[in-house]
């Protein structure tokens, strides 16, 4: 393998990438070349939002090719075109064989949630502490425990179910953006029978529906037209904007005495959250951690 490493500049980046691509790159990556010093960008969004740019200032783009004729190839035919008058090469380098599902594996170790309650990607052992296990690996979908939202939300779960009788408790459950559908799983784990977990992506409800049959939980899992009436356990761990657009439409799947559980909110979003949230029910602080909040309410009966 060999990479071609350039430098671009924001308003060409999204050109030379699509000429990479056509020049059969196996894969274009994009990142800030400003990155550790003094002028490195932010630059993030939030889903259902456009981002607030395309690139960076001053972007580095990283094109992977099988060998080193085409990334040469590739690199001269560039260099022809008009708009690459404002990049530059930055390397052309052989990449080192690495065993890649070695390597990927190594970064995600069993992740513990409360101290008999953990998180346990299938190439590891169980550890001797744990007495309930979820099996999940990381995949396409958001969710596999080593967030902070998500370890939040599934303390929640744990925490609710140690408090008393968990079926009693959960009663029926939705998980609204289920990503992976750990949290769904999590419930299941603690006793909940009667789940839905939608999402609006296909992918995530795929991921959900096989990671509960690792786990040998049922549930349904479907787009968002399958959550019908009302839930004694809603659970969403999305963003602050997302769940402030859909207070309304999460607090009426909420049975009278039931809870809501949030997360993806940070700290500072607090007052946001709660003032959206107003009309509906009281949202309160109920576990925080690295800079993100839990916030919870139990609706009225």
């Amino acid at each position: 393998m060999f990479e071609l490493v350039l430098t671009c500049p924001e308003a060409q980046v999204e050109t030379v990438t699509e000429a990479l691509e056509a020049l059969d790159a196996l894969s274009v990556s994009i990142e800030d070349n400003d990155a550790d010093t003094p002028h490195e960008q932010a630059l993030f969004g939030e889903p259902g939002m456009p981002p607030p740019k395309e690139a960076w200032l001053h972007s580095r783009l990283t094109a992977l090719f099988p060998n080193q004729e085409q990334a040469q190839a590739a690199l001269d035919l560039l260099q022809a075109q008009p708009f690459f008058a404002d990049s530059a090469l930055v390397a052309l380098r052989e990449v080192a064989n690495e065993d890649w599902v070695r390597l990927t594996q190594s970064q995600f170790s069993p992740v513990p949630v409360t101290s008999d309650f953990w998180i346990v990607p299938s190439w590891h052992d169980v550890p001797e502490a744990a007495k309930t296990v979820i099996a999940l690996d990381p995949g396409m979908a958001f969710g596999t425990g080593t967030h902070p939202t998500t370890r939040m939300c599934l303390r929640w779960i744990a925490n609710k179910a140690a408090s008393g009788k968990s079926e009693q408790h959960f009663g029926r459950v939705l998980d609204y953006g289920c990503g992976s559908g750990i949290l769904a799983i999590g419930a299941a784990k603690f006793g909940a029978l009667d789940i839905d977990a939608v999402d609006i992506d296909p992918a995530a409800v795929v991921a959900t529906q096989d990671n509960a049959n690792v786990n040998q939980v049922q549930l349904h899992a479907g787009l968002p037209d399958i959550s019908k009436g009302q839930y004694q356990t809603v659970l969403a761990n999305i963003l602050a904007t997302p769940l402030k657009v859909l207070a309304p439409l999460l607090c009426g799947h909420v049975a009278p005495g039931g809870f809501l559980v949030l997360a993806g909110i940070l700290d500072r979003q607090e007052q946001e959250l709660k003032d959206a949230y107003a009309p509906y029910c009281q949202l309160q602080v109920s576990d925080s951690q690295e800079g993100w909040i839990l916030m919870t309410a139990q609706i009225s009966v």
